[in-house]
């Protein structure tokens, strides 16, 4: 299977929980009907990313990055590369990437999208997937050179640097776990 193919596979079979989520939902899988190129950056009307919200194993406070690009405190995320073999892949690996943490324990399906406009290429939009994952017991974050800062807040108390969409990110992710 392709990640082509798992993108329209993982969209089709998640139950988005409200109106608003499951018209963005068939956008996407329109998206991707349209477009074979819709998981890579290159496809400039606009690609699927892949992000994660992490979460200590209590639930009880989230990692995020300072991102330089944007200059606000984000989930961890971001494109497709060709080696990934499904979304959740995607996900899972920038989440190791820009977290440093090994074993990070990945929940099933999407919790979440948005999609929201970028400058790639000129301009586009990043129609993301968001999932959620859990830390180990422990675990200790590295900064990568993919971000300028890498903290823990709790769940209440996030930074004001940050925006809705993270803020509804977390609100969905409190109640997977």
């Amino acid at each position: 299977m392709t990640l082509h193919a798992d993108a329209v596979r993982a969209l089709s079979d998640w139950e988005a929980p409200d109106a608003e989520q499951d018209l963005l939902r068939r956008d996407y899988l329109a998206h991707l009907a349209a477009h074979e190129s819709a998981m890579w950056r290159e496809c400039v009307p606009g690609h699927l990313t892949a992000s994660t919200i992490v979460l200590d194993p209590a639930g009880e406070r989230v990692l995020l990055t300072l991102h330089p690009k944007a200059g606000l405190w984000l989930q961890l995320g971001g494109h497709c590369e060709p080696h990934d073999t499904t979304l959740a892949g995607a996900a899972l690996r920038e989440a190791t990437e820009e977290s440093g943490i090994d074993g990070l324990r990945l929940l099933p399906g999407p919790v979440h999208l948005d999609r929201h406009r970028v400058w790639c290429h000129g301009g586009s939009y990043h129609l993301d997937v968001q999932y959620v994952a859990v830390a180990p017991a422990g675990a200790r974050e590295r900064i990568s050179e993919e971000s300028d800062d890498l903290r823990w807040f709790p769940l209440d108390e996030l930074p004001e640097r940050t925006d809705d969409v993270l803020r509804r990110l977390v609100a969905h992710a409190r109640r997977t776990v």
